[in-house]
Parts: C-alpha cells; sequence; structure tokens
C-alpha cells in the first residue's frame, strides 16, 4: 500500500516554460527555436545542455550564468516562483494530503531551489534537493535517500516524475511505485514509448494522481 508520495519537480511541478524563454531571450534567439530545440533533445535522449552547445558553440554556461546575474541581480534568471506552479499543483497536492498521505518533493535541482520551492509553502511534509543531498538522478543513491527521508518501505513509495531515464526506471529499480506524468516534452514523448508500461501509473495532472489513489 502506497503510504508517501514524492515528486520531482521540473515539469511534474514546475513549469519551464517561463525559465528556457528568459535563456532565448538572453542569448537573443526567438523563444520557438529554443523551446523546438528543447523538444529535439528530449526526442533524441540528449541532455538539455546541449541546446546550448548547438546554438553557441563552446558555450560556457556557468559563465554565462554568473554574467546574467551581474547584469541582472534581482531578476529570476534560471530560477522559478509561485507564478511557475501548474495550476492543478496545489489543489492536487492538497487532495493528496486530504487522504492521508506523507507528500516528499524530491528532485535534481541547483541550491535555489529549496528557498523557492520553501517559500511557495506546498503542503508538503519535506522538501529535498539533489544540491542538498550532493547526489542526482538517475544514481542508486538519490533514491536510498528518498527511502530514507520518508522513513518507508520503498514498496510504500510512489515516485512521480515526467522521464523514464531520471525518475520511473530507478525509482523502479529501488523498489518503489512509479506514475509518469504527461506533461512537458519529456513526459509527453516519453509517455507514449512502449517503455511507459514500466511505470504503475500514467497521468496527466495531480488531479488524476489524487483520483486514483482515492480509488
Amino acid at each position: 500500500m502506497v503510504r508517501a508520495v514524492v515528486f520531482d519537480v521540473g515539469e511534474t511541478l514546475i513549469d519551464e516554460t517561463r525559465i528556457w524563454s528568459r535563456w532565448a531571450d538572453r542569448l537573443g534567439f526567438p523563444r520557438f527555436t529554443v523551446l523546438g530545440m528543447l523538444g529535439g533533445m528530449a526526442a533524441l535522449d540528449r541532455p538539455f545542455s546541449d541546446v546550448f552547445e548547438l546554438l553557441r558553440p563552446g558555450f560556457d554556461l556557468e559563465a554565462e550564468q554568473e554574467a546574467w546575474k551581474r547584469d541582472d541581480p534581482d531578476g529570476l534568471r534560471v530560477n522559478f516562483d509561485a507564478d511557475d506552479l501548474y495550476p492543478d499543483v496545489r489543489p492536487g497536492l492538497a487532495a493528496l494530503r486530504d487522504l492521508g498521505y506523507e507528500l516528499i518533493i524530491a528532485g535534481n535541482q541547483p541550491p535555489q531551489a529549496y528557498d523557492a520551492l520553501a517559500a511557495m509553502d506546498l503542503p508538503v511534509d519535506a522538501i529535498h534537493t539533489s544540491d542538498g543531498w550532493g547526489v542526482a538522478k538517475p544514481a542508486p543513491e538519490f533514491f536510498a535517500k528518498v527511502v530514507a527521508v520518508s522513513g518507508r518501505e520503498p514498496g510504500e513509495i510512489l515516485y512521480v516524475g515526467d522521464r523514464l531515464d531520471n525518475d520511473v526506471r530507478p525509482a523502479r529499480a529501488a523498489g518503489m511505485r512509479t506514475a509518469l506524468i504527461r506533461r512537458g516534452p519529456w513526459g509527453h514523448l516519453h509517455a507514449d514509448r512502449p517503455e511507459a508500461a514500466e511505470a504503475d501509473h500514467v497521468i496527466d495532472d495531480l488531479h488524476a494522481l489524487a483520483a486514483l489513489l482515492r480509488r
């Protein structure tokens, strides 16, 4: 029986459209170009960082982020806030909380993401990031951390994410139940693959998840 539900962040809880649109503006490329290339990386199973290399060979991501911070110290830049939450997230989490599930956020995120998530005052029991743990998905150690912080047996945990490679498969290998959420470039592409059957559930949003677990 599932007793804890653990959520990825990007394209599970957070809509990253504005982040990538700001990147396009920063680099001087049309937003459609950058967003389309991002979808291409997802389709080709290439990392999103390849978008930068294709647009600007030899691109130094860290140096550009530092320059951007100097140019716009008070802007969101590569960060997110409550306006980037998918509309179903807050009510969906509240519905799951009302059903008695332990709710945890745990995803691959940089240092500033913890404070951004904490400021949203979401109805969750804990927030963890790869930066805080010093290990990132899909490493087995990340999912061992998930089990440890939940205090549950792996089979009592449902991990929700938008990717087969980073979420469903490694969580399943750790003994967890899994749900693939069909949103964002990876989510829609991965949900259409035969391998999506490896997930216990394929869902469109958190309302559907709450309805599923209510049954």
